[in-house]
C-alpha cells in the first residue's frame, strides 16, 4: 500500500477521502476529533503544492440533500483548525463543486457537500455506484484514502474512486493499520479486550475472532446483561438480546475450553427509568450484585466492584483493545464504570488501544489526555470488522 510520501503532488489536484463524521447538536459540533485526526494528511498535502479537494459523508441522508446533515459547521471547523480558509463547495460534483475546485491555487484546501447527498455514493449496483465515481474522478487527478471510520463500506469514494486515480493511503489510515496489526499479528501478551456498547449482536464477530487471540475478555455496558442472562441470572428491564443467548453460551463454552477468561459484572448500577440525558438530572441510582436485579430495575453502569475487578484484570495486560463504553456515560451518573476503564488503561504499562466510536468519545468527553493512550482509532466498526478478519474494501482498493 503506497503512502503520501509516494505520491509527486505538486499543482496536482488531490482528492481526500476523508471521514469527518462528526456529531452534531444542531448545527454546532459536540466532538471534532476525526476533524482533526486527519489534518496531518490535509497539511502534508497543501505543504507539498497540492489542491486538495477534501470530501466525507455525514449521518444517513436519504441519496438526496438534507441541510441537516450539511458539512458546512465543519467546513468552518476545519479552517479554524488548518488556520486558514478553507472554501466550501455546495454540492459535490455539480456546478458548485467543479467551480470550487477550478478556484483552487497550490496549497489551498476545499471541502464538498456530503458525499451522501448522492445516491449513488452508497448505490448497491456497481454501475450507479461506478458513475458517480467517474463524476467523483473529474474532479481530481490523484487519490487518497484518509477514512478509516468508512474503509469496511463498499461505497463509490471508498471502494471505485481509487480504481480511476493514482492512489494512497494517507497517514491516518497507514497509523490504524500498522496499529491493527499489532493487535492481530505481533500480539504482545497477555492480550486482554475490553467489549462493551449497547449490543451483543454488533460484537458477535470479534468475539468469535478473539476466542483465537485474546487471553481475556471483559464485557460490559448493555451487552453485559444478554451474557448474564446466559449465565442463569435475571436482569430485570436491563437490554437484553434474547435471541444472542445461544451464541452467547456457546462463547463462554468455547472461552473455557480454550482457556479464555470471560470477565462480567458482579454487580451493577441499577434504576427504575432511563436518565435524562439532556438535563442530566439527578436520578439516584444504586448498586446491585448482578445476580440481584429486580423485575422493575435497569442496568445502566458498572458498580463500584466490577469496577475493581476489571481494573485488576488490566493490570497485567502488555495489550489491551476496548472497544464501547461501560454504561450511560454521557450522565455522570452512570460514567464511573467507563471512567475506571479509561483510568486502568493509563495506569497500565500496557499498549492500549481505544477502538473509535463511543469509546473515543467518551475518553474526550470524560476529559482524559487522548495522547496518553496508545493509539484511539477514529473508526469503531471498521477496527471491529479488520479484527474480525474481514477483508475491508477500502483497504484493498488501497493496495496494488
Amino acid at each position: 500500500m503506497k503512502t503520501i510520501d509516494d505520491l509527486d503532488v505538486a499543482g496536482k489536484r488531490v482528492f481526500v477521502r476523508a471521514d469527518l463524521n462528526v456529531p452534531l447538536d444542531g448545527g454546532t459540533i459536540t466532538d471534532d476529533g476525526r476533524i482533526r485526526a486527519v489534518l496531518p494528511t490535509i497539511t502534508k498535502l497543501a505543504a507539498a503544492g497540492a489542491k486538495v479537494i477534501v470530501a466525507s459523508h455525514l449521518g444517513r441522508p436519504k441519496g438526496a440533500p438534507d441541510p441537516r446533515f450539511s458539512l458546512a459547521p465543519i467546513a468552518k471547523r476545519l479552517g479554524e483548525l488548518l488556520k486558514t480558509g478553507v472554501a466550501f463547495a455546495a454540492d459535490t460534483v455539480g456546478e458548485s463543486a467543479r467551480q470550487t475546485v477550478a478556484g483552487l491555487a497550490d496549497g489551498q484546501v476545499a471541502l464538498l457537500e456530503n458525499l451522501r447527498f448522492n445516491a449513488g455514493e452508497t448505490a448497491k449496483d456497481d454501475a450507479e455506484r461506478g458513475a458517480f465515481a467517474d463524476e467523483l474522478a473529474a474532479l481530481a487527478d490523484v487519490y487518497v484514502g484518509d477514512g478509516f471510520g468508512a474503509v469496511h463500506r463498499k461505497h463509490a469514494s471508498v471502494f471505485d474512486l481509487p480504481a480511476r486515480l493514482p492512489h494512497a493511503a494517507g497517514g491516518l489510515i497507514a497509523t490504524e493499520v500498522a496499529v491493527l496489526k499489532k493487535l492481530t499479528e505481533q500480539v504482545e501478551r497477555p492480550y486482554v479486550v475490553v467489549l462493551g456498547g449497547s449490543k451483543v449482536s454488533d460484537k458477535l464477530g470479534v468475539i468469535d475472532h478473539l476466542l483465537d487471540k485474546a487471553d481475556r475478555i471483559l464485557i460490559g455496558g448493555g451487552m453485559a446483561f444478554t451474557f448474564l442472562k446466559a449465565q442463569g441470572h435475571e436482569v430485570g428491564a436491563s437490554l437484553l438480546q434474547e435471541d444472542q443467548i445461544p451464541a452467547v453460551q456457546d462463547y463462554l463454552k468455547r472461552g473455557e475450553e480454550r482457556g479464555v477468561e470471560f470477565v462480567l459484572p458482579v454487580d451493577v448500577l441499577v434504576s427504575t427509568g432511563f436518565p435524562d440525558l439532556k438535563t442530566k438530572a439527578p436520578s439516584n441510582p444504586t448498586t446491585v450484585a448482578a445476580d440481584a436485579i429486580g423485575a422493575d430495575q435497569l442496568g445502566l453502569d458498572s458498580g463500584p466492584r466490577t469496577r475493581e475487578l476489571y481494573a485488576s484484570k488490566l493490570a497485567d495486560a502488555a495489550t489491551v483493545f476496548w472497544n464501547g463504553p461501560m454504561g450511560v456515560f454521557e450522565h455522570p451518573d452512570y460514567a464511573e464504570g467507563t471512567r475506571a476503564i479509561a483510568q486502568a488503561l493509563l495506569d497500565s504499562p500496557a499498549f492500549t488501544v481505544v477502538g473509535g466510536g463511543d469509546s473515543a468519545a467518551a475518553v474526550r468527553i470524560l476529559g482524559f489526555d487522548e495522547n496518553a493512550f496508545g493509539h484511539i482509532s477514529t473508526g469503531g466498526g471498521a477496527s471491529l470488522e479488520y479484527l474480525e478478519g474481514k477483508t475491508l474494501p477500502g483497504l484493498a482498493a488501497l493496495e496494488d
